[in-house]
């Protein structure tokens, strides 16, 4: 079959498996790559070492290096746009918040399988052995500047890929092949940009955008609640609010998303406010059983049990509301270092449980903990 035919034999197969969108660009260096590079060198990746690591960054800049032969690149987009929290939930303190993208099914496990639906199509169809690599969220790829290039959006200032038809609440997951097809002309669509537009770099409630189209990942909240291994610096954990996975803000506010897409995939659906506004009394409470029983087969999941709780006690602290104490004093003996110690700032915070922090201290042998602690007790006898 000859590469045109071939490609929309592939772009109706793409839309029968349910996907939202499909281009295709040349196995060629990404037309971002110079500024990623500017931006590992700046160091605004954080602690994720590993997109730093030489032969990751030897991969982005030559996708023969990932598949041998490489020509084409082949990127699939599926919407995971579901509903729009009513305002009184969003604004209510006793809950936590939780990325839209991480309501439903993990979407590694949705959309896998069906890149690797789309392999055994093009071999079948190819008519001869075709040489593929597909990836969802873990190739060395430069994903979003590829499917620009593709045609499937331009990169806003917020560093999201937006489609002037659907937003930006979608995932993109790749192919790799060594088959000629023919690739998508960005010209063909239309791409006016985000124009004089800065809604999102001044809605951050951190900062995290240094300037237009550059995001410094050490102080956005999706990386701080979801990458960020460690302790939060404590000057950022008044400004996450009560976000405890992840955060819409750069997108929500954006102009292109009044034209978002409700996805149709179930697996994406949230079921009830609960699954994307949990209370954080239930999210302070979890054990180990209770956390994989709650997020086992979602986003959520791939962080563990101690961060979910650490974030939730940030937004604890936020929340202005001392009866949390009764959930975080229990915390100051979680085994985790990383749970007593965001449990002790946030008691802190709300102002309560001077004697159980007291008590916690006399008795805490790790040292970041005890300087968490030490810090609370600073707080509340400046209150």
């Amino acid at each position: 079959m000859e590469p045109a035919a071939l490609s929309l034999c592939l772009k109706d197969r793409a839309r029968e498996l349910g996907f939202s969108m499909l281009g295709i660009a040349p196995a060629e260096p990404a037309p971002h790559l110079a500024a990623y590079l500017r931006w590992i060198r700046a160091g605004m990746h954080g602690t994720m070492a590993y997109l730093a690591r030489p032969d990751r960054v030897v991969r982005r800049e030559d996708l023969n290096v990932i598949l041998p032969g490489a020509r084409s690149l082949v990127i699939a987009a599926l919407d995971y746009y579901t509903l729009r929290l009513p305002d009184e939930i969003v604004a209510d303190p006793s809950r936590g918040r939780i990325s839209n993208y991480a309501w439903g099914a993990d979407y590694h496990d949705v959309m896998l399988p069906r890149l690797e639906a789309l392999v055994g199509f093009l071999a079948a169809e190819a008519g001869r052995p075709v040489a593929a690599r597909a990836y969802v969220d873990t190739g060395a790829i430069l994903e979003r500047s590829h499917a620009a290039r593709a045609g499937l959006g331009f990169i806003g200032k917020n560093t999201m890929l937006i489609h002037p038809r659907r937003g930006s609440f979608f995932f993109l997951g790749e192919i790799i092949t060594d088959l000629e097809l023919t690739c998508d002309d960005p010209a063909l669509v239309p791409m006016p940009g985000c124009g004089t537009c800065t809604r999102c770099l001044t809605a951050c409630p951190t900062g995290a955008f240094p300037e237009p189209y550059v995001l410094d990942a050490r102080l956005c909240i999706s990386y701080l609640t979801i990458e960020h291994k460690g302790f939060i610096p404590r000057r950022l954990r008044p400004l996450m609010g009560n976000w405890v996975y992840g955060c819409d803000v750069c997108q929500d506010i954006c102009p292109w998303q009044r034209f978002a897409r409700s996805t149709w995939e179930e697996a994406f659906q949230p079921f009830d406010y609960d699954r994307a506004a949990p209370p954080l009394s239930a999210l302070l409470t979890l054990d180990e059983e209770a956390f994989a029983q709650r997020f086992g087969g979602t986003p959520i999941y791939r962080i563990r049990r101690p961060r979910l709780v650490r974030n939730a006690c940030i937004a604890a602290g936020n929340s202005g509301l001392p009866e949390l104490a009764d959930c975080l004093i229990p915390l100051l003996e979680d085994e985790s270092p990383l749970v007593r110690g965001h449990a002790g700032w946030a008691l802190g915070r709300l102002g309560v449980g001077r004697g159980q922090l007291a008590a916690r201290l006399a008795v805490e042998t790790d040292a970041t903990v005890r300087g968490e602690i030490a810090a609370a007790l600073e707080m509340l006898s400046a209150a």
